[in-house]
């Protein structure tokens, strides 16, 4: 297999390589130093990936894929612990859509609860999620984690599964190449991921500031646990119960969205075509014979056969992919088009028109509280597909007519 769409980013002293899939995408100066500063850490390796959505992140770069040797590093995984896609292909086709999508797009908002805060929770839990998580054993694991961890909330378990969230989550009806109507959204653990995230940063930077070491940690978010230290283990077993709750989650509104659609729609069976996969996340792997915990921020495994999602902004396409199993990228891809502007740069350049505009193919919000989630603030997503083209297949282009944000 060719490699040769990757470039090296690293500085000439760096301690590790730094290869990225960046051919034709831009990167931003902060992004680079960042992806410096984490190969300057000495059990990182033997080399970082870069994936072509890369952006600025908090400690560690959006869009990175980093294989630490004994340790673990928190802020690489983010505190969007388990965020990630779903999509599920049915017997529904473009012509058995209302010419008016409205309503399903109403119908879902009022199943799903969407935003931050508490109007983004459950006011009552519905029955069938209620049992979902009886069922799931994730209650009683919370409860372990927490038992050894004051701090970590419980209170937010039973009612966020099954809701959105804000920010760049979503949930959308979408048509494929031959326009087959598929079900597609977009979130992880919510509130209680998040707690988790941000705890274990901080008891990182307190256990760094502990440390007597041989080498510079460029920036205290970049702090680690070593392989044998209870809050390695600890927050191992956390990030685990993030990353199933997240799955949990994304299954729990499929189901809700289905049923809105069943209500609204003719009847249709689902395709066995199905996806739902992190792209921040931890996972151990092999790879050129070392087990590693490799942590994915921003980047979706893409073992050769297996089937991933990378979806662009609110009026662009998505993919349906394959992977193919590059052993340089730690077998990954990218998972979406990546920022290119930040949230305050977007709500400053882009115009309410402008919005209007990018978005008038799909049923969706035109209002100044997207705004920084418009196409304008992303890359160009055949651009993100083309730098990649040696580390996935696209199976299915999909384009969306419903679009919901919270």
């Amino acid at each position: 297999m060719s490699t040769s769409s990757f470039q090296l980013l690293h500085a000439e002293d760096s301690l590790v390589p730094i290869k990225g899939w960046v051919d034709g995408v831009p990167v931003e100066p902060e992004a680079r130093q960042q992806l410096q500063n984490i190969a300057a850490i000495p059990f990182v390796g033997p080399w970082v990936a870069v994936m072509p959505d890369v952006h600025l992140g908090k400690g560690a770069t959006v869009g990175s894929v980093i294989p630490p040797r004994g340790a673990i590093i928190p802020a690489a995984g983010g505190v969007d612990i388990g965020c990630g896609m779903a999509a599920v292909r049915t017997t529904l086709r473009a012509n058995d859509l209302p010419d008016s999508l409205a309503l399903l797009r109403n119908s879902i908002e009022r199943s799903v609860p969407v935003g931050n805060g508490g109007g983004g929770d459950h006011r009552k839990l519905p029955d069938s999620i209620e049992t979902r998580l009886a069922q799931s054993g994730l209650v009683a694991r919370l409860d372990a984690i927490k038992a050894k961890h004051r701090k970590i909330r419980t209170d937010k378990i039973d009612k966020q599964i099954g809701t959105l969230g804000g920010g760049n989550h979503f949930i959308e009806i979408c048509l494929d190449e031959s326009d087959t109507v598929w079900a597609m959204l977009h979130s992880g653990s919510r509130g209680t991921g998040n707690l988790i995230g941000s705890y274990f940063i901080e008891r990182a930077r307190e256990e760094l500031g502990r440390r007597t070491l041989g080498f510079h940690v460029p920036d205290r978010d970049l702090a680690f646990f070593m392989e044998g230290e209870a809050l390695f283990d600890d927050y191992v077993e956390a990030v685990s119960w993030a990353q199933d709750y997240a799955r949990a989650n994304r299954e729990a509104m499929m189901a809700r969205v289905l049923h809105e659609m069943r209500q609204r729609l003719p009847k249709f069976q689902l395709d066995k075509t199905a996806v739902n996969c992190h792209h921040n996340y931890v996972q151990r792997e092999e790879h050129f014979g070392q087990s590693l915990l490799v942590t994915r921020k921003g980047a979706v495994s893409a073992r050769e056969g297996e089937l991933g999602i990378i979806p662009g902004s609110m009026g662009a396409k998505s993919y349906i992919v394959r992977g193919k199993g590059n052993p340089e990228s730690f077998c990954s891809c990218s998972h979406g088009a990546g920022r290119k502007m930040s949230r305050t740069a977007a709500k400053q350049q882009i115009t309410l028109k402008q919005h209007r505009e990018a978005t008038a193919h799909v049923e969706c919000r035109k209002d100044p509280g997207v705004i920084d989630e418009s196409p304008a603030a992303y890359k160009d997503i055949d651009a993100v597909m083309a730098a990649q083209r040696d580390l996935v297949e696209v199976v299915h282009t999909l384009r969306q007519v419903v679009c919901i944000k919270g």
